[in-house]
């Protein structure tokens, strides 16, 4: 009986000294973390959740659609450019990383790759205004790219953890943010589905 008192005794100090060192550790975190958007752990628990099914961490950061076989690449363009004007940003750049050609003699086949480039100049200059690491993310993206089986995919950032993955924006800055997660996501499914 007293051997089992005496390795209670030791867990209970091991547990009382590890919630110690958590609290010393970890305190000021915690303090931290309440005063994030509450939106900020449920995506982070979901963008991990990503992480540790696919091993990829960018595969936690995106949103993913595939293109249907009937809809071509001008079609995407031409539906992107629409609804970013729709929703008062412009397309600003349009790029063709990869157009199927060989990157080498006798190398193989390069896979599609065209990137679009979105933006709102007013909405840029508040968010690059309030902080400069904004600018790391514009102008925003969608990117069209081609798999080995010839399907064709549109890809672009997860703005949740952009809107919601800190302290809550100002109210101004959080409806501009809305807007333009609205208007990125609706070009990527209305491109996506050849919807005009």
């Amino acid at each position: 009986m007293g051997v089992i008192k005496t390795i209670l005794t030791i867990i209970g100090a091991l547990v009382v000294a590890g919630l110690i060192f958590a609290g010393v550790k970890f305190g000021g975190m915690i303090g931290s973390v309440v005063s994030l958007d509450s939106k900020a752990l449920p995506l982070y628990m979901n963008m991990f959740g990503t992480v540790l099914e696919t091993g990829n961490a960018a595969d936690g950061m995106v949103r993913v659609r595939k293109v249907s076989p009937d809809v071509s690449n001008d079609d995407i363009k031409d539906i992107i450019e629409s609804v970013a004007s729709d929703g008062n940003m412009q397309l600003v750049g349009d790029v063709t990383m990869f157009d199927g050609t060989p990157l080498r003699e006798g190398g193989p086949k390069s896979k599609y790759t065209r990137i679009f480039s979105i933006c709102s100049r007013p909405i840029a200059d508040k968010f690059l205004n309030y902080s400069r690491a904004y600018g790391a993310f514009m102008p925003c993206r969608i990117m069209l790219r081609e798999d080995d089986k010839g399907n064709r995919w549109l890809i672009t950032m997860d703005m949740g953890l952009m809107i919601h993955g800190g302290k809550p924006l100002p109210p101004e800055m959080l409806k501009m943010a809305q807007s333009v997660e609205d208007t990125i996501y609706a070009a990527q499914d209305k491109a996506a589905s050849g919807d005009f």
